[in-house]
């Protein structure tokens, strides 16, 4: 009885609009709000391009920024412009029916590229803004012609560092995900170092007029403070621990004047002896009063963490059916591929929580949380094991990825040690920064990955063999993802280095060191004579020998470094599991269960070969419409694809230029709907574009 009275339910609400989304904009043509909505649906009412006709979809415009590079941006469109970032983090107006460029700001100073997800609209009468981040400030520009707004802040900008203990100090801060708004406010996530002696990572609000703060949550608390038990006494200070940031993104329940703040881990992140406790509100999902920033609830997904399990993606927000009555709920997926479903107001789940024992950690220096939690549903999107029969049976060194993977430690909570700890799901996930998008019947839509990683740690002493200041300086920077021998780990994003001289100036080098490039940071954290001995070793130009100093007292807690990231491939760059490597699937949140699961994306060498089905890594999220269409690119094989949203069914795909590792767009101009999707490419090894491409029906 229960399942037909959902069936109706459901299928009224696709012949009607809307009735139970609380994240409704005033004009439904639209796409106003970074992911469509403050509750960050990836929903649209939109149901011209419907399962009947997308498969007549054309392109109808290209917009080519002339910046190469990956682009994460997820356009907002009001009032028929359309608003973006470059991969540079050049802000554009474009005309919504023709790709035709209105305006673009070019922030000053050095242009590097930089990930951006989009830009936030504000208005208030004629006074129209758009909030822009780029390095360590955000911009407010005029709506109309993309200048910046000189009363806000100073001449236009405010520093995203104004809030820290020690402001002045060269931190890198940097916004990479729009600001959630609130009334006149906006509320910005944060990215931060990750090494040891960083910087908290507070939430603020900052005032849209003027730029002041009007007030901040610190999420490691100050004596007197909730959780400041849970951390050593002076954790909350500047250069002790560090992150606990909120980068991928918020969603709002303005009607409640709810904000809701996904965390990411404390620092460093794989080890945790200088932070021994369970470390709130690291790693939490946070109900903060929008008005005040007060705390309203909060849940802490995993204690004490030490295997980088940031929140990848922003909740969000929907209604479900639960014992009878309509719920409003909060939804956040994880990397370990789990959903949790809150009830808005209370912080209760809504299903039931399983507390797991997890093991010790061998490192005596660590002591790692003894328990974990999971949700017994919503049934996972990701899987959970990865057995001997599991190894990737299309590769052709099967009996050596068997060896590493007998010779390692194995779990979802195994602690890290000098042996090596297969990590799975991996570091990107599960769920990752694309986010998901959900229904107004409660069905959430997520695509997620399906890579094993492998990770070490190492003892760190506290003298060092002579070396030079260089070399001293990549190692403690650079090395974890570039490796120790510059080699790189190019399959898994992080490029060799040992051959940069031939392609780079010593003065490109320098200002990547201070920028930061992609995903990795700009080093801001170095004084002149460390950047410029990094640059010499970089360049391979020979320096005098050097004995490092003695590592500092609070230095000193963090015993253990990281070894780097590796994700578990074969000589040839295969994942070392079997596929999919990627999967979409849809989860009905009013009974926690799967109504269809499905490999996203396919391998282009296993294709020729006629294996298909086997998924691949994906980055960026899904769209859902009215018309019962799914919309995702995200794939590495350069696919832009459209589903039966009730069944997984293909409907349509075009390739793409480039890989579209964003979220798309759809909006609405004089009776036509358009799907925008960013084609950046450039991640996972392949070919870098600069284009914006919007299609609609014939």
């Amino acid at each position: 009885m229960k399942a037909n009275i959902l069936q109706l339910i459901r299928a009224l609400c696709l012949m009607a609009p809307v009735l139970w989304s609380c994240n409704n904009t005033d004009n439904q043509s639209d796409w106003p709000k970074y992911l469509g909505d403050e509750g960050r649906s990836h929903y649209s009412t939109l149901d011209q391009i419907n399962v009947e006709n997308v498969d007549q979809l054309t392109k109808v415009w290209e917009y080519r920024s002339l910046d190469s590079g990956e682009m994460q941006c997820n356009p907002i469109v009001v009032r028929g412009v359309l608003y973006g970032h470059t991969a540079k983090k050049q802000v554009f107006a474009l005309d919504g029916k023709t790709g035709e460029e209105l305006w673009r700001f070019i922030p000053p100073g050095d242009q590097n590229l930089e990930r951006s997800r989009g830009v936030t609209y504000w208005e208030d009468g004629d006074d129209r803004r758009i909030l822009a981040s780029h390095k360590s400030f955000l911009y407010a520009l005029d709506a109309d012609s993309g200048q910046p707004i000189s009363t806000f802040g100073d001449g236009g900008r405010v520093s995203l560092k104004a809030h820290l203990q020690d402001a002045d100090k060269d931190y890198f801060v940097v916004s990479r995900t729009p600001g959630t708004l609130y009334k006149n406010s906006i509320i910005m996530p944060l990215t931060m170092q990750e090494n040891a002696g960083g910087t908290p990572g507070y939430i603020r609000a900052i005032d849209v007029r003027d730029g002041s703060i009007k007030w901040t949550f610190e999420t490691i608390p100050e004596p007197g403070e909730y959780g400041y038990e849970t951390w050593p006494k002076d954790s909350y200070k500047e250069g002790i621990v560090g992150g606990a940031n909120s980068w991928a993104g918020m969603a709002l329940d303005a009607e409640r004047a709810i904000v809701f703040v996904p965390t990411g881990s404390a620092s460093p992140d794989f080890f945790g002896g200088n932070r021994k406790g369970q470390n709130l509100f690291a790693n939490c999902l946070l109900a903060l009063d929008a008005d005040t920033g007060e705390r309203l609830w909060h849940y802490q997904f995993v204690h004490h963490d030490i295997w980088d399990r940031d929140l990848p993606a922003p909740p969000s927000l929907t209604q479900i059916r639960s014992e009878g009555r309509l719920v409003d709920v909060v939804a956040q997926t994880t990397k370990t591929g789990h959903v949790y479903v809150f009830d808005r107001e209370t912080g209760e789940s809504m299903f039931s929580i399983d507390t797991i024992a997890v093991p010790a950690s061998p490192v005596a220096e660590e002591e790692a949380w003894p328990v974990q939690s999971l949700p017994a549903l919503p049934k996972p999107f990701s899987r959970q094991t990865f057995e001997p029969s599991d190894i990737n049976p299309y590769s052709p060194y099967r009996d050596s990825l068997l060896a590493v993977y007998q010779s390692a430690n194995k779990g979802l909570f195994m602690p890290l040690s000098k042996t090596p700890t297969i990590l799975f799901p991996g570091c990107d996930g599960g769920a990752e920064w694309g986010g998901t998008a959900v229904d107004p019947n409660g069905v959430l839509y997520v695509n997620s990955n399906e890579m094993a990683w492998y990770f070490t740690i190492s003892p760190k002493r506290k003298e060092m063999e002579k070396t030079t200041i260089g070399e001293w300086v990549y190692r403690n920077n650079c090395a974890s993802c570039h490796q120790n021998n510059l080699a790189g780990l190019p399959d898994s994003g992080y490029p060799a280095l040992d051959g940069l001289k031939e392609s780079h100036t010593a003065s490109e080098i320098l200002t990547i060191v201070e920028q930061g490039r992609g995903r990795m940071p700009g080093f801001t954290q170095l004084n002149d004579d460390e950047k410029q001995a990094l640059v010499k070793y970089l360049m391979k130009i020979p320096e005098e020998a050097w004995q490092p100093p003695v590592l500092k007292e609070e230095e000193s807690l963090v015993t253990w470094q990281f070894d780097g990231y590796k994700k578990f491939l074969d000589q040839e760059g295969n994942p070392a599991i079997s596929p999919p490597w990627g999967q979409l699937t849809a989860i009905d949140l009013n009974t926690g269960h799967h109504l269809w699961q499905i490999p996203l994306g396919e391998d282009e060498n296993l294709r020729q070969e006629g294996i298909r089905h086997t998924g691949t890594e994906n980055y960026g999220g899904p769209v859902v419409t009215q018309g019962g269409v799914l919309f995702i690119a995200a794939t590495k094989d350069r696919r832009f694809r459209a589903f039966d949203a009730s069944s997984g069914k293909l409907l349509w795909e075009t390739e793409l230029p480039a890989a579209g590792f964003a979220t798309p767009t759809t909006y609405m101009i004089d009776g036509r709907q358009y799907v925008t999707i960013a084609c950046g490419g450039g991640k996972l090894g392949t070919t870098k574009g600069d284009s914006f491409i919007t299609f609609a029906l014939q």
